[in-house]
């Protein structure tokens, strides 16, 4: 079936940065065939998409994502990283993951990131307390049925708990730590017998709209023949390999004193750092780190607001996209930054580093920044043939309102894209040649049903929030002493602004 999308203002995004006030975009099934001024060769027959007054791009990318806390947005209270997730994802959890539920939270998100003009996601999804053949069926199964573009990784973690982070081994009381030893851990063996068959049964469902990647939460907190089996089965299918580095000063802290390097020279070490690995957050990285990432063909995901939300700190990203290293952009999880909205994302990615250099010809501009919520994504999703409108590429695109406030006046369409636009100027979301969002509804999703059994669900998530507070809040004076340990350890730089 063809499509035409008549008279839009197009910005191409491709890495010539076309932009034509008025053009046609042709899309025979799921790719697009032509783009330029209209008439078009081989619109005869085409189903037509009138689209005077808007303006046709790429749609956004989230270029890195955790679908399975999207029911706690706003509800947990301020804290750095290594105490928020004790009251996220409890560390002596029990109860295996509910797949209704897995298909909710991932639903919500989708239906959220849709509307706001996202097309595509890099999932990076953890199934507390450990993840099933069902709760990744169900999770799949909703991106499905929602339309959004999707590659999920499994986040899966198999280390004692206090093995993973610095000074904690020697603080916690001997009660506790017995505790977290029997805490239920998936074995090497179990995990890649689960990503075998997650692999054979999902990567490129849907006509390749959903695609498996493999992650392992980060190197501090998986046995090394685990990260070794993820490491060959990445190189084995070519997938994305996610790798939450450097995070934050106390992954810093952890690299030196469990290896006497950093985790972004521990990986190398191990022979595991490749054009496959997205490093998440690389907050605390240093010259040497960087350099490794740029050798190796690393891409990574910065996820601005969600560093500001836990104190983590600002990623060099000057530093990082001057060495030639892609970056994504992503949103994090729901329960960090609460919200998927990309427009936000990429509104902050543009200003929080200002405050880092007085050099202002440095600072990141809207056409960077929109390659990074374009392009970018797709080099983190090893998808190249998304997050551009070129011929032969997938049909991912939105229209937006360009007599919306954020475009009235029209003055540079690219500053009022990443200042000035937001969700409610997107018109319509096309994922792979289908019109996913129009008129400000997801077409074949009863988003009011999908809301009203979250809100009856939510007694019950709200008993278990509170369980976990509870545990959490036991566990919390040692956390926060092993916390302050690592803030006070000299690192050698810092990514803190200190007054």
């Amino acid at each position: 079936m063809k499509t035409l999308i008549r008279n839009a203002h197009v910005l191409t995004l491709d890495a010539q940065d076309r932009e034509y006030p008025r053009a046609d975009i042709l899309i025979d099934g799921d790719k697009i065939t032509a783009v330029g001024p209209s008439p078009l060769e081989g619109a005869d027959g085409a189903t037509v998409i009138e689209a005077a007054g808007l303006l046709a791009m790429p749609g956004l990318i989230n270029g890195h994502y955790h679908s399975q806390v999207s029911l706690l947005a706003g509800a947990l209270a301020n804290r750095p990283l290594e105490l928020f997730m004790l009251f996220e994802v409890p560390p002596l959890g029990m109860a295996e993951p509910d797949p209704r539920l897995v298909y909710l939270q991932t639903m919500l998100g989708a239906i959220e990131m849709l509307k706001c003009g996202v097309t595509a996601v890099h999932d990076d999804a953890f199934h507390n307390p450990y993840p099933t053949q069902g709760s990744c069926s169900a999770l799949m199964q909703a991106y499905a049925d929602s339309g959004l573009r999707a590659t999920v990784s499994i986040n899966h973690q198999n280390l004692v708990e206090y093995e993973k982070l610095p000074f904690l081994d020697e603080i916690l009381p001997a009660d506790i730590r017995t505790a977290m030893e029997r805490a239920p851990r998936a074995t090497t063996q179990e995990l890649a017998d689960l990503y075998r068959w997650y692999h054979a049964t999902w990567h490129g469902a849907e006509n390749g709209r959903l695609r498996v990647a493999v992650s392992n939460s980060a190197p501090q907190r998986v046995r090394e023949d685990y990260f070794a089996f993820l490491s060959e089965f990445s190189r084995t299918h070519d997938l994305p390999f996610n790798i939450h580095m450097l995070e934050t000063k106390t992954q810093r802290v952890f690299g030196q004193r469990k290896w006497g390097k950093s985790l972004i020279r521990h990986v190398h070490d191990l022979g595991f750092l490749d054009e496959r690995v997205m490093v998440i957050h690389a907050i605390w990285v240093d010259d040497d780190d960087i350099a490794l990432m740029a050798d190796a063909g690393c891409v990574v995901a910065h996820n601005p607001v969600c560093n500001l939300k836990l104190g983590s700190g600002i990623m060099p990203f000057r530093k990082i996209r001057d060495s030639g290293i892609p970056i994504a952009l992503g949103s994090d999880e729901r329960a960090a930054d609460d919200t998927t909205d990309m427009w936000a994302v990429a509104k902050m990615a543009s200003l929080i580093h200002r405050v880092t250099d007085p050099e202002y010809l440095r600072w990141p501009g809207p056409r960077e920044i929109l390659q990074c919520v374009t392009r970018g994504g797709a080099r983190g999703m090893r998808q190249p043939e998304i997050g551009m409108l070129e011929a032969g590429k997938q049909a991912d695109l939105i229209l937006l309102d360009l007599n919306h406030l954020a475009f009235t006046p029209q003055n540079d369409i690219r500053n009022q894209l990443v200042y000035c636009a937001n969700a409610s100027a997107v018109r319509m979301t096309m994922v792979a040649g289908r019109v996913v969002v129009e008129q400000g509804g997801v077409r074949g999703v009863d988003e009011a049903a999908i809301k009203a059994e979250i809100r009856e669900r939510m007694p019950a998530v709200h008993r278990e929030l509170a369980a976990t507070a509870a545990a959490a809040e036991k566990l919390e004076p040692y956390y926060r002493e092993m916390y302050l340990r690592a803030a006070a350890t000299d690192a050698g730089f810092s990514r803190w602004l200190n007054p």
